[in-house]
């Protein structure tokens, strides 16, 4: 399956990529001698992942966000835990992250054909963009050159990873902290059109949230209720792990802007969604995209904030190290 722009002004992402790796030290075309085909063989791998699962598409664009918010965008949330050491993968924020398979699946490719080449790290982050794109979303230009870290901290993940509970100033902060801005908060956010989330994530909204007089069981006010009775019907409680719920209702396997028309409604599964309308900028944000009008604009913002997020604490040069089986240090 070839990867396909969406009819972006392409010419703009690579300037955006070329400009934001420059300050990474990260290239376009990085492998153009060492490896010609990585990107070829990554695309290749992934259509075959995405033909047998398609679901699995919103969870490879999840690992690489929670890669790039705990020591930058360095594989170290691929890591496995060691007897002396609890990983990033083990921590509790991350505990329902999957794909892990599937990232070892590529990276054996292209170690077969370019050994000690390509890093995890930039696997990873193509796989993502090969994720989008075979959902139907935008393509990117990925700028390579990544190096893959050796230390993984689970507590470092529960520390910097944003919360699916977290408000607009908590997350601003968050986002801040990498080098991104509120504008990416709410566009990044938009990738919860992808994907299935376990109700321990969202279920406090449905039972544990306080009420007038510190009564408890009342269901989260911004959430709209009838929506609140259907996750009701699939979460019998707040402790339920075994009911996974669409993020992006009836659409949880194709990039689109659904979701801000789901979030608009009061429909967002997380609080983090429905903290968008109670903060200006992100409320209006939500509401553009949601009209439906705008979908070109969306699928370019969020390629921009893509390549900004790819950017975050990278390890280029002497740093670092390239894997050769990505859950473990050389």
């Amino acid at each position: 399956m070839a990867i396909r722009s969406s009819l972006l002004p392409l010419a703009l992402l690579v300037l955006a990529a070329a400009s934001s790796a420059a300050v990474a030290q990260l290239e376009i075309g990085f492998y153009s001698k060492t490896c010609p085909d990585a990107e070829k063989i990554v695309g290749e791998e992934m259509a075959k992942i995405i033909a047998a699962a398609p679901s699995l598409a919103g969870p490879l664009l999840r690992l690489h966000f929670h890669d790039c918010f705990v020591r930058g965008c360095d594989a170290s949330v691929l890591l496995e835990s060691t007897d002396g050491n609890v990983a990033e993968k083990d921590a509790k924020p991350n505990k329902s992250l999957r794909g892990f398979g599937s990232v070892e699946r590529v990276k054996a490719k292209l170690e077969a054909a370019c050994p000690g080449i390509v890093s995890c790290a930039d696997v990873l982050t193509l796989m993502s963009r090969d994720a989008v794109v075979m959902a139907k979303g935008p393509f990117w230009p990925v700028a390579l050159g990544r190096r893959d870290g050796r230390m993984s901290s689970a507590t470092e993940a529960s520390n910097e990873l944003p919360p699916a509970s977290g408000d607009v100033p908590l997350l601003a902060k968050i986002f801040a902290s990498k080098g991104l801005d509120l504008k990416d908060l709410v566009v990044l956010s938009g990738a919860h059109t992808l994907g299935t989330a376990h109700c321990p994530s969202f279920a406090d909204r449905l039972y544990n949230t306080t009420g007038e007089n510190g009564a408890y069981g009342v269901v989260d006010p911004s959430l709209d209720s009838e929506y609140a009775d259907k996750l009701r019907l699939k979460c019998k409680s707040v402790d339920d792990r075994t009911m996974l719920s669409e993020m992006d209702p009836g659409s949880f396997k194709t990039f689109d802007t659904s979701y801000y028309r789901h979030v608009a409604k009061r429909r967002g599964l997380f609080r983090s969604d429905s903290a968008l309308l109670l903060d200006a900028t992100t409320m209006d944000y939500v509401q553009r995209i949601a009209t439906g009008k705008f979908d070109s604009e969306f699928f370019r913002d969020f390629s921009e904030s893509m390549i900004k997020m790819g950017d975050v604490g990278v390890l280029t040069g002497a740093g670092g190290e390239i894997r050769k089986k990505c859950y473990a240090p050389n």
